[in-house]
């Protein structure tokens, strides 16, 4: 079981992504924007962090940034998770950092299986 930090401003979202990673039998903590999910993921350490890109204070490219770049989080594989579905974006995303990137709406098993790639192969993307 892996402690799994979800990041996104939407309540909703907040809560169906909960009930998807904890049925695959992880634990999900949670913040409300970019910079609270830095905080939350240099305190608490998860062992992913999946990511929304569009949130006030700090979006989840800078926060995917931020942590890709801090000697604590640095190891700590990102998979943004985002209504942004343009190849520029998805690039944009890898280029800071990200593991991987999943597009909304996507389905259980969508989810499952890029979590299972990047569990799988956490130095590498795993688009």
């Amino acid at each position: 079981m892996a402690r799994i930090l979800i990041v996104d401003d939407s309540p909703v979202q907040k809560v169906g992504i909960s009930r998807i990673v904890e049925k695959l039998g992880h634990e999900v903590l949670t913040a409300d924007d970019g910079q609270q999910g830095v905080d939350v993921a240099k305190a608490e350490l998860p062992d992913l962090v999946l990511m929304d890109v569009v949130m006030p204070n700090l979006n989840g490219f800078q926060a995917t940034r931020t942590l890709a770049r801090e000697p604590t989080t640095k190891h700590i594989p990102v998979i943004l998770v985002t209504t942004k579905d343009q190849d520029t974006d998805r690039m944009w995303g890898m280029r800071q950092g990200a593991k991987a990137y999943i597009t909304k709406p996507f389905s259980e098993s969508e989810l499952s299986e890029v979590l299972e790639r990047v569990f799988a192969a956490p130095q590498g993307p795993a688009v």
